[in-house]
């Protein structure tokens, strides 16, 4: 079971790998030769590989393996699902149990902060194409990192006053530090992206480019049809997590807060609620703990704060400043119920995509997602799209890998339009 450390808002709820706690765990590797942990990682960061450099006491190298795969290796580190990718894939599984390959990877991209490791270099000549990225989260960092990389002159712009999109706004800083993201965030910089902050994006403002990448992410709130969702102190988790890392210590939602959801954003909202100073926090999912989606570790760490989880209910009706009524799944559709009280209501029960047609004109779904074909291109030739704006929101090791093969899709435009 992972170590979980003391509670503080800018503490890691999970500690990494000391250097001899990682030796240990890379000398447990089997050194697979056609290793299926590198296949089961959708960025390629490959695990295979990079373990191998850190049993052989190479940090320089891991951390070269993984950021020429993924850009956001440290952020990864922290948040990405291994238990279901890489290290469900992991040949020990069959004796012991898996290696733990994001521990792994922690500890070489924190050994290339801490040596200050020069691990990408920007090439010495430019293109002359130039590509503007919308939005600065996973997707748009990874495309932006990989056309950079190939020399081309890649513009992000983002709305918000830093880069990260919800790596910044919408995670836990004990799940994931604002100084992680800004140091992955620093290796795309060093490649020579330039970003442009605190601007809503009009068309105008693209014309210029000779190619465009969407990756806005999820930001619509997502709120269910229930009485009394208006009143003061509801929140969808991706405003509730935004107002706690800008506002910091300002933001007081209250001694009661009820948090509705069971993945990782309803922990992390939870979590926060705990670290801003309410004394009771709990997690209200429609379904059994075994089906929560959230990484038992993070339920782990819920717990080791006090936040408490109820099952099987959902909520029917918001009564007032102070109370939510519930219905309660006991096999017979709703025939239980229950009253909480509450200062504050958080729905963490997905998010919605916002309308980007104030920026671009290209087909969406009846979602708001932007349809795109298999090689990320939009209705329009000279657009390319990914990530959560694409796919409806799933993990951001999947964000980073269709970022990178956006990039590729419209480093192929560019050369079939003979634009160098």
């Amino acid at each position: 079971m992972s170590k979980i450390v003391k509670a503080e808002f800018n503490s890691e709820a999970v500690a990494g790998f000391n250097h001899r706690t990682a030796m240990e765990e890379a000398s447990r590797c089997l050194l697979c030769i056609d290793a299926p942990c590198s296949k089961g990682c959708p960025a390629g960061t490959d695990p295979g590989k990079f373990i191998r450099s850190i049993r052989f006491r190479n940090p320089k190298g891991a951390a070269e393996t993984i950021r020429e795969n993924n850009i956001l290796g440290g952020t990864c580190a922290r948040i990405c699902p291994y238990d279901r990718l890489c290290e469900e894939a992991c040949s020990r599984c069959g004796i012991d149990r898996p290696i733990e390959i994001g521990k792994l990877q922690r500890y070489a991209i924190e050994q290339e902060e801490i040596f200050d490791m020069k691990t990408l270099k920007a090439p010495a000549e430019k293109k002359a194409a130039t590509i503007a990225c919308v939005g600065s989260g996973p997707s748009s960092l990874a495309c932006a990192a990989k056309l950079a990389g190939e020399g081309y002159n890649v513009t992000i712009f983002e709305r918000e006053a830093e880069a990260g999109g919800v790596l910044t706004y919408g995670i836990a800083q004990t799940r994931l530090p604002k100084a992680v993201v800004a140091h992955d965030i620093a290796k795309v910089e060093e490649l020579g992206v330039k970003f442009e902050f605190g601007k809503e994006v009009k068309a105008t403002d693209l014309n210029s480019f000779d190619a465009i990448f969407v990756g806005v992410g999820l930001w619509g709130a997502k709120i269910p049809n229930i009485k009394g969702t208006d009143l003061k102190g509801v929140y969808a988790a991706v405003d509730f997590l935004k107002k706690a890392r800008t506002m910091k210590e300002a933001f007081k939602p209250g001694q009661n807060v009820i948090v509705i959801g069971g993945g990782d954003v309803a922990v992390d909202c939870a979590v926060t609620a705990k670290l801003t100073g309410a004394s009771n926090v709990r997690l209200v999912y429609r379904r059994t703990i075994e089906e929560a989606p959230a990484n038992m570790t993070e339920f782990e760490y819920a717990l080791s704060l006090g936040v408490g989880i109820t099952t099987e209910m959902a909520p029917a009706e918001i009564l007032g400043t102070d109370k939510v009524e519930f219905a309660m799944f006991d096999g017979r559709d709703g025939v239980s119920g229950a009253k909480f009280k509450a200062d504050a209501v958080v729905f963490a029960i997905g998010q919605g995509a916002e309308k980007v047609d104030q920026f671009i004109k290209v087909d969406t779904d009846e979602k708001g997602s932007i349809k795109v074909s298999e090689q990320f291109i939009t209705s329009d030739a000279k657009v390319f799209a990914a990530g959560d704006i694409v796919n409806g929101g799933k993990t951001v090791v999947e964000a980073v890998a269709e970022g990178k093969e956006a990039a590729a899709s419209i480093i192929a435009y560019l050369e079939k339009k003979g634009v160098k």
